[in-house]
Formats: C-alpha cells, sequence, structure tokens
C-alpha cells in the first residue's frame, strides 16, 4: 500500500520561486503555509512530502521524499531556495541516556505496602471525615 504524507504539489511540479523577486506572500500564494519552519531560524520555511510503502504487517518503508527549502531576509524577500531528496538525508544515531532522578529505588513491596502505619492519627479522634464516608450524624443529640 502506498500513502503519501506531507505537502502535496499542484500537478507535481513545484511552481517556480525567484530569489529576489518573490517574497513570503508569494510564496504563500503560490505553496500555501509551509510544513514547518526553522527551530532556530525563523526565516527559512519548509515544504515537505513523502511516499511510502507497507507490505503486510513490515515497517512502512519510505519510497520518495523531496523537501523544498526557501530561506527569507529580514525584509521577508527570497534569498535562496533549495530541494533536497531521499538520497540527501542521512541516519541519525540517537543517544539513549536517561536523567538521574533524585531519590532512591523502591521495590514493588515497597511501593504497595509503603503508606500502611502512616494514616494522618489527627482524623480519628472525633470521627469527621473519615474515609468512605463513615461517622455520620451523632446519636446524642
Amino acid at each position: 500500500m502506498l500513502r503519501n504524507h506531507g505537502f502535496i504539489y499542484v500537478d507535481g511540479e513545484v511552481p517556480e520561486i525567484v530569489p529576489g523577486e518573490d517574497n513570503q506572500a508569494t510564496v504563500l500564494d503560490r505553496l500555501g503555509s509551509p510544513s514547518t519552519q526553522g527551530v532556530f531560524e525563523s526565516t527559512t520555511w519548509y515544504y515537505m512530502s513523502d511516499t511510502r510503502q507497507s507490505l503486510a504487517y513490515q515497517r512502512p518503508q519510505t519510497s520518495y521524499r523531496r523537501i523544498l527549502e526557501v530561506q527569507f531576509d529580514e525584509a521577508g524577500s527570497v534569498t535562496a531556495v533549495n530541494e533536497y531528496n531521499i538520497q540527501d538525508g542521512r541516519r541519525v544515531a540517537l543517544i539513549d541516556r536517561e536523567t538521574p532522578t533524585p531519590g532512591r529505588e523502591m521495590s514493588i513491596w515497597e511501593q504497595l505496602f509503603g503508606n500502611i502505619g502512616n494514616l494522618p492519627s489527627e482524623q480519628f479522634g472525633g470521627e469527621q471525615n473519615l474515609p468512605g464516608g463513615a461517622g455520620g450524624p451523632r446519636r446524642d443529640q
């Protein structure tokens, strides 16, 4: 099964965007809203699309990818247009680290029975606000 994800180009072709002539308004008019913007620089817009193929229970494989990068200057004029495909991508090795948390590790038994004997005793003296709704109206009235 083939599935398309992301930005779909009209007629399958990217409209021509000319650096120095086009600006953010004309790019929005031709391409619409970007898929995402640059994380550290908001003057870069990305239009991303890909096609994934999946067979039965196997993990989907990306068979086609196209990323259009449009860079703007501070005035909003296009300064550069770059296009990337699946061959331009590269695998990134993720580092699996855990952030240490203060405290100590508790066993399952400590987690289950840790609060036994630690109930607030001030609540049981006058029979008010007992857990479970006990301690109804007083009989001596």
